[in-house]
């Protein structure tokens, strides 16, 4: 019942009463994005969502259009300023995915949206994060985030595809505020976010 309707009303009361309360730090941090960074104050970029259905999800902004010589954008970590760093680590440029949610392309508790290229170079297993909405936050966020392999992520995410109910929503939701607000598992190791999926021969366990 949950999984069937329980959780998009969940998902529609807490996008509306999430972007109402949050309006004057959505605004402010509109402001600060565009003095910063400039314009535009919003990302957007395609995502596959459940079954695979392409949407776009919008993010606050977080890096800089610097370029070198040749006019080509600079590595990721050149074009991440201060502010940028903060935005990701406090979750503040995720904000803007509450639309997402409204709209039904997200869920507040699902696998994280990733890269529309992934799509070809998921195995079987892997293309089961795909039948609930992607989340704002998931299972895999509170055991690692980028901290943790792209192997470790499906078989999590696959588990809560397996396991979904209002109790496991209600826990991710709480560890993510708390982890947040300590900021773990924000960066990989080697990267200012998280090295390209480039495939995998591993399976999801669930």
């Amino acid at each position: 019942m949950y999984r069937k309707y329980g959780k998009r009303l969940f998902d529609i009361i807490a996008s509306l009463c999430g972007l109402v309360v949050l309006f004057p730090v959505l605004l402010v941090v509109a402001v600060l994005v565009r003095m910063k960074l400039g314009s535009p104050v919003l990302f957007s970029q395609e995502r596959p969502g459940l079954r695979g259905k392409i949407f776009r999800m919008y993010k606050f902004r977080t890096m800089s259009d610097k370029r070198d010589k040749h006019g080509n954008l600079l590595p990721d970590a050149e074009r991440l300023p201060p502010f940028g760093k903060t935005l990701r680590a406090t979750s503040l440029d995720e904000l803007p995915e509450l639309w997402n949610i409204l709209r039904g392309d997200m869920s507040v508790v699902g696998p994280r949206p990733l890269l529309v290229q992934y799509l070809l170079l998921y195995n079987q297993e892997q293309k089961r994060r795909h039948n609930v909405r992607p989340g704002l936050t998931g299972h895999a966020q509170i055991n690692g985030r980028n901290a943790i392999s792209w192997e470790q992520k499906f078989t999590l995410d696959c588990w809560y595809v397996d396991n979904i109910s209002f109790l496991v929503d209600m826990k991710i939701i709480f560890i993510t505020a708390a982890k947040v607000l300590r900021r773990k598992g924000i960066s990989s190791g080697a990267s200012v976010t998280m090295e390209p999926f480039t495939g995998s021969k591993k399976t999801c366990q669930s």
